[in-house]
């Protein structure tokens, strides 16, 4: 019998997305990065608790990671989803060597300095970036130099005049929008790119994992954030603290995928500043 409630027949059929097919990210295939259209050959992989992390390579040596999100890659323009190759298991050769992730190069002297610098907020950020981009910096050139505070941003940059060939790069903790660092940070100038995370601090970047911790505790405003989280960790004092998280600290592993790619973003510009 035909059904007089059935299905309209002149509705419009049920239309669903196609899915982007995986490829496996063997080394060497070439990819885009659909969000920021950065285009690089995969140089090696790494497993997070948060998601599968690619990193390429471009054309210049420069290297950024990437989390293996669903349609997230671009192959000749079309959508892809990566997946880590098969049969790539702990025992399997290794391409990333540096701390950051990057081939290593062969042992050489560090390059004479860019005029470009980057500027972080404290002397924990630049100790940090020294653990794991340390290599990468030696090896391009570049210099880090402490603020002591983003408070003295205006006055740094106002010293230091960038310029095209002399840029500026900025990394910025807890930046979020509304926010007292947020504030700071804006109209900075053309040759000036600023780059932050949302972590309260640079020591909440490096993964609860890596210090034996479950999680980063949420300390009350009004409070001392490192007095704080060495109070409830039972850590002693910010001293002992600061050494407890440098120590777990030994490549781009350790730390969050927000951090990663604004020191990489931030490496980049200063690099490509004409000499």
């Amino acid at each position: 019998m035909d059904d007089r409630y059935g299905r309209d027949v002149l509705a419009q059929p049920r239309r669903t997305k196609p899915r982007a097919p995986e490829v496996a990210a063997e080394r060497d295939l070439v990819v885009e990065d659909a969000a920021t259209g950065f285009c690089g050959a995969v140089v090696g992989w790494e497993k997070t608790y948060a998601a599968d992390l690619v990193r390429l390579e471009d054309r210049h040596g420069r290297t950024r990671v990437f989390p293996m999100y669903p349609a997230a890659f671009l192959i000749d323009g079309a959508p892809v989803t990566l997946v880590r190759p098969r049969g790539r298991g702990p025992n399997a050769p290794q391409t990333i060597q540096t701390a950051s992730g990057s081939r290593a190069l062969p042992k050489q002297r560090a390059r004479t300095a860019r005029a470009s610098r980057i500027f972080v907020e404290g002397l924990h950020d630049a100790t940090l970036l020294e653990r794991v981009w340390g290599d990468d910096l030696r090896a391009e050139g570049v210099v880090v130099m402490s603020l002591d505070g983003l408070d003295n941003l205006d006055d740094a940059l106002a010293d230091f005049a960038p310029a095209a060939h002399r840029r500026a790069g900025v990394l910025v903790d807890h930046l979020v929008a509304g926010t007292k660092e947020a504030k700071l940070t804006t109209g900075v100038g053309p040759h000036v790119l600023v780059c932050g995370h949302p972590y309260v601090d640079v020591w909440e970047a490096v993964k609860p994992a890596s210090v034996g911790i479950d999680a980063w505790p949420t300390i009350p405003m009004g409070t001392d954030w490192k007095t704080g989280i060495c109070r409830e960790l039972g850590w002693g004092t910010p001293q002992d603290g600061w050494r407890r998280v440098l120590g777990a600290v030994s490549s781009f592993r350790d730390l969050e995928v927000p951090l990663l790619r604004s020191v990489e973003e931030l490496i980049d510009f200063v690099t490509e500043a004409p000499e």
